[in-house]
C-alpha cells in the first residue's frame, strides 16, 4: 500500500504493524542539544502525522 507523507511524497508501505512501531517511535526523539528544537519539531510533525495516517489505516481495516 501507499500513503502520502507531510511533504506530499508517497511512501510505500509493506508491514503496516511494523510501521506504525516505527513511526510511534519516531515521533519521540529529540535531540538532548537544544540548538535542534526548530527540526525536532518538524520531525515530531513529520512523523505524528504518519502515525496518524498509518493507524487510521489500520483502523479501517480492521473494521471491514
Amino acid at each position: 500500500m501507499k500513503i502520502t507523507d507531510i511533504n506530499g511524497c508517497q511512501i510505500e508501505v509493506i508491514d503496516l504493524r511494523e510501521a506504525i512501531l516505527i513511526a510511534k517511535r519516531f515521533s519521540k526523539y529529540r535531540h538532548e542539544d537544544k540548538s535542534f528544537s526548530e527540526f525536532d519539531k518538524r520531525q515530531n510533525a513529520y512523523w505524528t502525522d504518519m502515525y496518524e495516517k498509518l493507524t487510521a489505516i489500520k483502523e479501517q481495516s480492521t473494521s471491514h
